[in-house]
C-alpha cells in the first residue's frame, strides 16, 4: 500500500530530523512518500490563506486515493482505531493520501465533493501544523507496529 502524505509549508530542522525518522521506519513496512504546497505567507487573512493552501493541496491527492483529512471537526480515533483502518485501507490497492492544513488548518469545505473522505481529528489540543505533521507519521508507524504484532506499541 502506497502511502502519500501532503502538507503545507517546509518544517523547521528539528521537525524535519523527527519526520524523517518516522518516514524511514514506515518505510519497512511499505511505500511513503512526503510533497509540501508553499504557505501563502503573504496573505493576512486566515480565511483567504487557508482557501489558497487548500486548493494547492487538493490537487496533488490522486483522483483515486483514500483521502484522511486532518480536521479539529473530524473525528478522534484510538491508535487500535487507527490500526483498524490502515489494515482495511491496506487490503485495497488505492493509496491513502494524509493532507494536513497549514498554519490556520484548511478551507472547510476541503475534498467536501469526495466520496469516501475521513476526517481525522489529533483531539481538541491545538498543535502547530510541524508538530501534528509529526504526530501523525509517529501515529501511522504506531498502527503498523501493532498491525504486525510488533513490540514498539504498548
Amino acid at each position: 500500500m502506497h502511502t502519500l502524505l501532503l502538507a503545507v509549508g517546509k518544517l523547521r530542522p528539528s521537525f524535519r530530523a523527527a519526520c524523517d525518522d518516522y518516514l524511514r521506519r514506515i518505510r519497512r513496512y511499505g511505500p511513503i512518500e512526503e510533497r509540501e504546497v508553499r504557505e501563502s505567507g503573504r496573505v493576512r487573512e486566515p480565511a483567504t490563506r487557508r482557501r489558497e493552501e487548500s486548493a494547492r493541496l487538493e490537487r496533488l491527492i490522486p483522483e483515486r486515493a483514500h483521502p484522511v483529512v486532518l480536521d479539529r471537526g473530524g473525528s478522534s480515533w484510538t491508535t487500535e482505531q487507527l490500526a483498524a483502518r490502515l489494515e482495511k485501507w491496506r487490503g485495497t490497492p488505492l493509496p491513502v493520501c494524509l493532507v494536513i492544513g497549514g498554519a490556520f488548518g484548511l478551507d472547510p469545505g476541503f475534498s467536501g465533493d469526495r466520496a469516501g473522505v475521513a476526517r481525522w481529528s489529533l483531539g481538541p489540543l491545538t498543535l502547530p501544523h510541524e508538530l501534528a505533521r509529526v504526530v501523525v507519521l509517529e501515529q501511522w508507524y504506531r498502527a503498523w507496529t501493532i498491525l504486525r504484532g510488533e513490540a514498539y506499541h504498548k
